[in-house]
């Protein structure tokens, strides 16, 4: 079954490498949707079935920490993995994620490896033709 990602980030270039990067794990994807930032991404929600949200942290207007206690105060969303992609070195705010549901974190900088070992559970692989 192929599933959409919503990525959630505040650089253009970030959401871009993200997609490349999803694309390069053999992951059955079907649609990479795009938000700016959290309230963005609220209203993607509200019009677009997301099976995985990928977001920073670090976002102006509404931050994926806020976001994610949003999405996950509603019964529409709460069931939706996702997973934080952040260059926060600190432990406080992966914390902080994991307390609110998130259901994992990457490290900026990261490879295509790292975001398919992160993803496997959530994402069936495509299967070679």
């Amino acid at each position: 079954m192929e599933s959409d990602i919503l990525v959630v980030d505040d650089s253009a270039a970030i959401r871009k490498i993200l997609q490349r990067v999803l694309r390069q794990t053999g992951m059955s994807i079907r649609t990479i949707h795009e938000a700016g930032d959290g309230q963005e991404a609220l209203e993607k929600l509200k019009t677009t079935t997301i099976d995985l949200v990928l977001t920073d942290i670090n976002m102006p207007k509404m931050d994926g920490l806020q976001f994610l206690a949003a999405m996950k105060s509603s019964a529409e969303c709460r069931h939706i993995p996702v997973v934080m992609i952040t260059t926060e070195g600190g432990e406080t705010k992966v914390a902080e994620a994991v307390r609110l549901g998130a259901a994992g974190y990457v490290r900026k900088p990261f490879t295509a490896d790292q975001i398919k070992e992160k993803l496997a559970g959530f994402l069936e692989t495509a299967l070679p033709l």
